[in-house]
């Protein structure tokens, strides 16, 4: 018995059902989803879904949230949220994640490569004599495997996991290299590939048992050149600093203090799927920290979410005609209904909707403090069941969504106070905050300050660095000085552990309001 598949196309395949795993995984595994930012168990992206033709399995409640009651009385189903058993489906055509890449200048010749791989996404740079000429976003080809550090640690638990996960990455490498070495008439000489613990012992193929569960401890430390195939130039590998802390941190205080002028103490905070934080009092003493943050922040797992390309919802305004919408690089809206939001336009919706008291402090809708405020507490309707806020005809702010980002402000939240109290400065004792990670781009520090993710009169003094991952690893493939600091990072850095806190629940439980908490 086999899993048969209808594609939207009119292709059909035979899949050899996988015990234990789900539909959805089954499928991600066939490379049918490739590109395609599942949330991968959540329930939440519904990007998995599949209309079985036959015999389909009882519908659970997340199914009726997301996909309605019509559609699951026509056989419609999460397939993440079903077993791999035999079966006939019916596949919708994928909604895929865009692959952008961008010419720098004109170039040819030998070339390195700089790859920060995040756990949701990999951003790559190609170097000629040191200088960057193409650079690149794309989707971690693992997201179907699991959307966050802790499921995809649990993916690599096995040997075939680990096989399957490194695969999918190196491959990608891989072609990324043969793409640049026919576009600049060259060779890849030399790579460095930046990315936190997990992602790294993945990339190389280690038993991640040592980050998998308490206690949480390091085996591999970094700072060495490492082969990861044929083809490819060996990879050096930055520090790794902690548990979870690693390369891409390392590499981004590369970029911060040795290719800058920082200012003492200044908090570098790495906004991703896993929050990775360092307080630097001193070129010589520094703190570290970090915290589950989930892939909301990327757009991933989220209701109406989806990744920065065109279409993409990325930010609001509220003026005297209203609710005003930005789109990815000013596509069209008519586009855009159709696509979501990502985690940047999430962010910006909620604080407008927070500032004008659409949103209280708890993030409840509310009913708003003025006229305007009042119109727009009129577009909260209900969606299956839950109060949601209607963008446009197509996307909604879920109060479930709300709760998402509330979790990952907490977290934020947690790590900076944490941090600061273990330092013993106050937020007034930072000359700075750098921004990095997935939105360290586009994020208004203004929007974080008002949703408490930042504390009261910080936003002056936050600077969006960008991915200081990605620049540090270009510094570290074109300066060896760069490495050599680098490396030395280990020395003087204290880890403060956030999780092993037996108060971390209660401390978490009281950031879960919009204004930060000490």
């Amino acid at each position: 018995m086999s899993i048969l598949i209808h594609t939207h196309d009119g292709g059909r395949f035979a899949l050899e059902p996988r015990p234990g795993d789900t539909l959805a995984r089954t499928i991600f595994l066939s490379r049918l989803w490739h590109g395609v930012p599942l949330c991968s168990g959540l329930g939440k992206c519904g990007l998995c879904r599949v209309r079985y033709l036959k015999d389909a399995p009882e519908a659970n409640r997340d199914e009726l949230k997301k996909l309605g009651q019509d559609r699951l009385d026509q056989g419609w189903r999460l397939a993440c949220l079903h077993p791999s058993e035999p079966c006939e489906i019916e596949l919708p055509e994928p909604v895929r994640s865009q692959r952008a890449v961008r010419a720098l200048k004109q170039a040819c010749g030998d070339f390195a490569l700089a790859v920060d791989l995040g756990t949701t996404s990999v951003h790559w740079t190609a170097l000629v004599d040191g200088e960057p000429v193409a650079t690149g976003r794309e989707l971690n080809p693992q997201m179907g495997m699991g959307s966050e550090v802790m499921s995809r640690l649990a993916a690599a638990s096995t040997a075939e996991g680990r096989f399957v996960l490194r695969a999918l990455i190196t491959d990608r490498i891989t072609e990324l290299a043969q793409l640049a070495a026919r576009n600049l008439g060259g060779n890849c000489v030399a790579l460095a590939v930046s990315g936190n613990p997990a992602m790294t012992y993945i990339l190389l193929g280690k038993k991640p048992d040592d980050l998998a569960a308490a206690p949480y401890e390091l085996t591999y430390f970094g700072g060495d050149e490492k082969r990861l195939g044929a083809g490819l130039p060996p990879a050096y590998i930055p520090p790794l600093l902690a548990p979870f802390v690693g390369a891409d941190l390392s590499a981004g205080l590369t970029a911060v203090e040795y290719g800058g002028e920082p200012q003492y103490p200044f908090l570098l905070a790495d906004l991703g799927t896993n929050g990775e934080f360092i307080l630097a009092l001193s070129p010589t003493e520094r703190l570290c920290a970090s915290v589950p943050m989930g892939p909301a922040l990327e757009g991933v797992g989220l209701s109406f979410g989806r990744t920065a390309g065109p279409g993409a919802i990325t930010g609001f305004q509220l003026t005297p005609k209203g609710l005003e919408t930005r789109y990815f690089d000013d596509s069209d809206a008519a586009q855009a209904t159709r696509t979501g939001m990502t985690g940047t336009g999430y962010l910006s919706l909620a604080a407008v909707l927070r500032v004008h008291g659409v949103l209280d402090e708890t993030g409840r809708f509310a009913q708003g403090t003025t006229p305007l405020a009042a119109r727009l507490a009129e577009r909260v309707t209900a969606l299956d069941g839950e109060p949601a806020f209607a963008v446009n005809g197509e996307v909604r702010l879920p109060a479930s969504d709300v709760e998402e980002i509330l979790k990952v402000k907490a977290a934020f939240n947690l790590a900076v106070s944490t941090l600061l109290g273990a330092a013993g400065i106050g937020p007034g004792g930072l000359k700075r905050i750098y921004l990095a990670g997935a939105l360290g781009e586009h994020v208004s520090p203004a929007d974080l300050e008002t949703l408490g993710f930042l504390p009261p009169g910080c936003a002056a003094r936050t600077v969006k660095e960008g991915n200081t991952s990605l620049k540090g690893t270009e510094l570290l493939l074109a300066d060896p000085a760069a490495r050599t600091f680098a490396e030395s990072l280990p020395e003087g850095l204290t880890r403060v552990d956030l999780t092993g806190d037996a108060d971390f629940g209660d401390q978490f439980i009281q950031r879960m309001r919009f204004s930060y908490v000490d």
